[in-house]
């Protein structure tokens, strides 16, 4: 009969030692994880949109000069 008492008795003891982590304080943001990766990502994409940004504003020139040269007006932008 000891053992029935004592054994479960072992096990709560040594279930109780085992705690859950303690969370972070919620006041601070977590610290970020994959920064190069992310990184690493986002720069072709970047300089993919500066090289669109730059194309659209040399078609814009080239079209204002060809209006320009041609004596056309464009048509009113809305």
């Amino acid at each position: 009969m000891t053992i029935r008492i004592a054994l479960p008795l072992l096990a709560m003891i040594a279930l109780s030692a085992c705690n859950r982590p303690v969370p972070p304080a919620p006041d601070t943001p977590p610290e970020p994880q994959a920064t190069e990766l992310r990184d690493a990502i986002q720069a072709p994409i970047d300089r993919a949109k500066a090289v669109s940004d730059t194309l659209q504003q040399s078609a814009d020139a080239r079209a204002a000069e060809a209006d320009r040269a041609s004596g056309d007006t464009p048509p009113p932008s809305p």
